[in-house]
């Protein structure tokens, strides 16, 4: 499904058009007045990102959301998620400072808050799945050239979905309750020969693994190429898009690249899909 600026700017003209979005995402069925108890009896109120129930009772649909006390407009917020939906290597904070005409701090928060939006927590791979791990980051600067890099655990479900997860260290005590938390028992894992994989055999999985090291990459079904194909586009656009990224807000950016990628197949634009969530209650990003 295509869905254009033009598409876009006919649904959302204004800000009270995102409102009312934000209210029937949030209420679906009607809200119900908490002090009459009529429900659906709301109405919006002009200038205010209010609704106000025949009683008299007042509602505001963004409490909660990303949008909470947020004073820039609701328009710039969804022209915000449709940039970063749309573009397949992401949009820096920058780049959306130069499109909404906001500074460069608010722009920075409000794809934080976005990226809110792209959590996927309950996700649980089967079947045929591949596991690796890799490293983002650079040099320290000023310390003699060694790296400071920022390992990432990755699983993907062949022909489906990806779970990405910073982590503390590449280890055996790391590494495999990951899978066992995100990989159904009785599922086939194939991976690198990397040490810590070899223990999945005792974990109630079928594990085969290449030896990249003596650049063995695909020996029959057994390889690693679908993580790896993902590791290749969540590098190219932290690096060609966002520079660098600080281990504190990594984990934001892994998860909106895996977002984008398990909706790949969907014939359902990206933008709709994030505008899913903007009735839901999330915590501050930053």
């Amino acid at each position: 499904m295509k869905y254009t600026i033009k598409d876009f700017n006919k649904q959302f003209k204004t800000d009270a058009d995102c409102l009312e979005y934000i209210y029937r995402n949030k209420y679906p069925d009607g809200a119900t007045c908490a002090q009459c108890g009529r429900k659906d009896q709301f109405y919006p109120l002009e200038g205010r990102r209010s609704y106000s129930c025949a009683c008299g009772h007042h509602i505001s649909p963004t409490v909660g959301t990303i949008f909470h006390k947020s004073p820039t407009s609701l328009k710039s917020w969804f022209t915000a998620i449709f940039l970063m939906m749309t573009s397949k290597n992401g949009v820096s904070a920058k780049e959306l400072e130069r499109h909404l005409g906001v500074t460069y701090k608010c722009a920075w928060r409000i794809s934080h808050q976005i990226r809110q939006l792209l959590k996927e927590d309950r996700l649980t791979l089967q079947g045929t799945v591949e596991a690796d791990e890799t490293f983002i980051g650079g040099k320290r600067p000023g310390d003699q050239g060694k790296r400071d890099k920022t390992p990432i655990m990755g699983i993907v479900e062949r022909g489906g979905n990806v779970v990405a997860k910073v982590v503390e260290d590449v280890s055996a005590r790391t590494l495999l309750p990951v899978i066992v938390e995100k990989v159904l028992p009785q599922s086939t894992i194939y991976t690198d020969e990397w040490k810590p994989y070899r223990r999945l055999i005792h974990r109630d999985f079928k594990h085969d693994s290449v030896n990249h090291g003596k650049k063995e990459y695909v020996r029959a079904l057994v390889h690693t190429n679908s993580i790896e194909g993902f590791w290749s586009q969540l590098k190219r656009s932290i690096h060609g898009t966002f520079h660098s990224v600080s281990r504190e807000h990594l984990q934001k950016y892994v998860n909106e690249f895996s977002y984008r990628y398990n909706r790949r197949k969907s014939g359902k634009a990206m933008f709709l899909h994030a505008l899913d969530g903007v009735g839901a209650l999330h915590e501050p990003a930053v």
